[in-house]
């Protein structure tokens, strides 16, 4: 059994201090709160085999801070967690993944798409139900076989304020 974990990047900078959005960084209390949040992540015994990030800045420094309290041991830029991305592209990559034997991965990214990700596995269309705060959390248990598309179960819904306290 695999558990996947869809987490939000932290509180980044106004839109309108960057041109390009691609560029926001974390804020100095994005960059605390996940800290915060992968901390407790980390004291709740989770271990991510790999984490994909999204290519855009504010993302990769979430998945570098998972790194560095001891979350993975691996990150990886994954361009379809990039706004507006593709779930096929990932679908394509677990298939071949998960053979190598890992059981826990995170991907790190932006909303809507987390969400409408975890729905699409959960219940197999979008429905806009689903929400993932910035630094949240949705952790998913994904089929041993068949498609993990409708077939998988919702683990896990955290706001960040409940990892914060």
């Amino acid at each position: 059994m695999t558990h996947l974990y869809l987490i939000r990047h932290g509180i980044a900078a106004d839109r309108e201090l960057y041109e390009i959005d691609e560029e926001r960084p974390l804020t100095k209390d994005g960059d605390r709160k996940t800290r915060k949040v992968a901390q407790k992540l980390k004291s709740l015994n989770l271990k991510f085999d790999i984490v994909l990030s999204s290519p855009l800045v504010r993302a990769r420094q979430t998945a570098d801070i998972l790194k560095s309290v001891g979350l993975t041991d691996h990150v990886e830029e994954f361009p379809p967690l990039a706004p507006e991305g593709e779930i096929n592209f990932w679908l394509d990559w677990y298939r071949n993944w998960s053979h190598s034997g890992g059981d826990s991965l995170a991907l790190v990214g932006h909303e809507p798409d987390l969400g409408n990700w975890a729905e699409v596995l959960i219940w197999g269309d979008i429905r806009e139900a689903l929400i993932v705060k910035k630094a949240g959390i949705i952790g998913i248990t994904l089929p041993e076989t068949g498609s993990l598309v409708g077939n998988s179960q919702l683990l896990w819904l955290t706001p960040p304020k409940f990892l914060l306290s």
